[in-house]
């Protein structure tokens, strides 16, 4: 999104810029990264002292976008982002560590003289920032017209650390006490803070948004703020980076294709097989999975419904990472049902896009989903979606049994094993009648996620924002 959005709002002629965490894979010489006078030894508060850091710029390769990079590498400079891969756990410091990225923020704006009339922060790593401005570098000033928009990805992830890491935030003490904006169940809550204070709201996708203020589980404790700020919570969908994902230019596939020439889908579908070493069978359909391996994602019905699924005239590839029960259940299957089932444990980019290329369904049995991309994805690679209608999957898959003419894929609404396995059995239905088939292939292709569509809803925000007083 940071990257997506951003291009597409400067193509419709906007001044942006970003600014993010050196962090440890971010190579100087490879981004061309440069020193900025102005910008060395910032002083930047945290807690009770002051911490000298330096800021570097770069433009985004072939863009004139300027990216400014907080290099700090006590903080910044590890093999992880947030989690430390030795251990699989949040780093110890993640209080901190954000913290000092948003205030430095504030001291760029400063000391380049630059005041956006729009800050556009993302999850709870930059949650600190509606707060911060509103408390205490936009109280007066040539910052106190600045307005704030906050977009989360997933309300589960909400920065929440013990109390005593509250004096690293800068924000006045009401904020920590009972019923403080930051204080959440004895702790602190980076999000809970940028939700009560951004100018606007947004997430993912709008029944999210709509399901983050109904459903305890997917607001995650968050829902009481989302109602009570409803008129400015708004679901955007994500776009999807066609320069990257799409079948007639895809670099990472054996064969490129449109919706005008299908059948080279074909060629990859008979690499695919090759790679999972199955024969090739045109008729036999081929299901894929790229995904976390994790309940959320839908394992849990996913595991339950396979033994019946596997049994069918199909084929099935899963490719992902995530939780060791879940893998190892996976390769057992695996192990039973050679000739059917390919499960690859990791992550391949190459491979992820000859699933979506090679395959001729795809299955997402997600329990819930703030928006969802291998489901856009695979409409754009004609790969038939099979998703669970929640989140952004129920916003972006029309089921073709329930909508005929405007179907797009499959949609199952129960989460549940035996609704799955039933969905599993239309759509093979389905492809059985090549004609109809191919006509759904086309008009799946044929579907527009860029974020072009996405950007002109973020930029009536902003320009909505930059009104207010």
């Amino acid at each position: 999104m940071a990257f997506s959005l951003t291009h597409a709002i400067k193509e419709y002629g906007h001044e942006i810029r970003m600014i993010l965490p050196k962090y440890g894979m971010i190579r100087d010489r490879q981004y061309t990264l440069r020193d900025v006078i102005r910008l060395r030894d910032l002083e930047v508060p945290l807690g009770d002292q002051k911490v000298l850091v330096n800021v570097k710029s770069a433009f985004y390769p072939g863009s004139k976008i300027q990216v400014y990079f907080v290099d700090y590498p006590p903080y910044f400079g590890r093999p992880g982002l947030y989690v430390d891969p030795k251990t699989g756990k949040d780093y110890e410091d993640n209080a901190e560590r954000f913290a000092l990225f948003c205030h430095t923020a504030f001291a760029v704006l400063e000391r380049l003289h630059w005041y956006p009339d729009v800050i556009h922060c993302n999850d709870w790593q930059t949650a600190l920032i509606p707060p911060l401005l509103k408390e205490v570098y936009g109280k007066e000033g040539p910052l106190a017209k600045t307005k704030t928009l906050l977009t989360v990805h997933n309300f589960a992830y909400q920065g929440v650390f013990p109390k005593e890491k509250f004096r690293y935030t800068g924000l006045p003490a009401h904020f920590a006490e009972e019923d403080g904006a930051a204080a959440y169940y004895g702790k602190i809550s980076y999000l809970k803070a940028g939700l009560e204070y951004a100018d606007v709201i947004t997430t993912v996708s709008p029944t999210y948004a709509r399901q983050a203020q109904e459903d305890p589980e997917i607001g995650a404790g968050m829902q009481e703020i989302l109602r009570r700020r409803a008129q400015d919570f708004y679901g955007i969908l994500n776009g999807v980076d066609y320069s990257t994902w799409d079948p007639s230019s895809d670099k990472e596939i054996p064969v490129n294709y449109t919706f005008r020439s299908i059948d080279r889908k074909m060629e990859n579908k008979k690499f695919l097989l090759e790679f999972c070493n199955m024969p090739f069978e045109p008729e036999i359909p081929f299901v894929g999975t790229i995904s976390r391996l994790v309940v959320q994602k839908g394992f849990d019905i996913l595991l339950e419904a396979l033994p019946v699924i596997l049994e069918k005239d199909l084929r099935y590839i899963i490719l992902g990472v995530g939780d060791k029960e879940i893998e190892k259940k996976l390769k057992s299957l695996q192990q039973r049902f050679p000739e059917k089932l390919f499960v690859h444990i990791g992550f391949d980019e190459r491979l992820a896009h000859l699933i979506e290329a090679g395959c001729d369904l795809f299955l997402m049995p997600s329990r819930y989903e703030p928006c969802g991309l291998n489901q856009l994805y695979s409409l754009r690679y004609g790969t038939i979606p099979i998703v669970r209608g929640t989140g952004g999957l129920l916003d972006t898959v029309v089921d073709v049994d329930e909508n005929p003419q405007k179907g797009t894929g499959f949609v199952f609404k129960k989460y549940d094993a035996k609704e799955l396995v039933q969905t599993v059995e239309r759509a093979l239905k389905w492809y059985q009648d090549r004609a109809s088939w191919r006509k759904l292939v086309v008009r799946a292709m044929k579907q527009d996620f860029s974020w072009k569509n996405s950007a002109k809803e973020y930029i009536r925000l902003y320009q909505q924002l930059a009104k207010m007083k």
